[in-house]
């Protein structure tokens, strides 16, 4: 307890929580994106317990880890070495997550790219996807990013109960903001395919880092940021477009 007051009248200690959940935050973005895609394919009256599902399982998974903070730092420990490189258990998570969210990626783009028709006439029927399905595929994520976030906390300070707070509170955001870009994603299908780009180029970094390639991530967002920013003009010029049309047909 008296640790506990401490932390709560110590201004490095509520620096390094506030930075914290702003990175935590930043972090979750890339699950958050993905959650929203997946969430989209469902009917609508299942994409919201199905998101909260999702982020739920996020937060329990980064409890339970930091719970275990001594064996996430084992983690990092070179497991073998293959090629006169060494691969620790993070390296193999952050790769095997990479090519699954690569291949996710590439056939949610495929989908959306291909019409509905020649789906069809390919497979036989549409394959709809089930809350089943989407919570499991929605884990197989969970654990990758959990397993950065979780290492990136510990990087960042020494204090358990600062990362609990942190890793909450980012979950708690998330959980407001999910349901939004859901809708937003969903009544712009450009913005889907921009998302689905996004998480191509963040499986391919994650693989990157896997195999020792370490590119920052502060580019990574600031080329998500700018890309977002010019297809948000996009859009205004095409509602503007749309009215002037409205106009003078009127």
């Amino acid at each position: 307890m008296d640790s506990l007051l401490a932390l709560a009248v110590d201004p490095a200690a509520w620096a390094a929580l506030v930075t914290l959940v702003v990175m935590e935050i930043v972090l979750g973005i890339d699950n958050l994106i993905f959650i929203s895609i997946l969430s989209n394919r469902l009917p609508e009256a299942q994409r919201a317990r199905t998101q909260r599902i999702g982020l739920l399982l996020a937060l329990v998974m980064r409890l339970l880890l930091l719970s275990t903070v001594a064996w996430i730092a084992k983690l990092t420990t070179v497991a073998f070495t293959l090629f006169e490189h060494g691969f620790s258990w993070r390296d193999l998570i952050l790769i095997a997550g990479g090519l699954f969210l690569v291949w996710k990626a590439t056939s949610e783009i495929r989908e959306h790219v291909i019409p509905d028709d020649e789906l069809t006439a390919k497979a036989g029927s549409t394959v709809q996807l089930t809350v089943a399905a989407a919570i499991g595929q929605i884990i197989v994520l969970d654990i990758v990013f959990s397993v950065d976030s979780i290492i990136t906390a510990v990087g960042m300070t020494e204090h358990l109960p600062i990362m609990f707070i942190a890793v909450i509170v980012s979950i708690l955001v998330m959980l407001f903001a999910a349901q939004p870009l859901a809708r937003f994603i969903d009544r712009n299908p450009t913005i889907v395919m921009l998302a689905l780009s996004f998480l191509l180029v963040i499986g391919m970094t994650l693989i990157a880092d896997g195999f020792g390639s370490h590119v920052p991530k502060a580019y990574i967002y600031a080329a998500m940021a700018f890309s977002a920013f010019v297809e948000s003009m996009n859009m205004l010029a095409r509602r503007a477009k749309l009215k002037r049309v409205a106009s003078h047909a009127e």
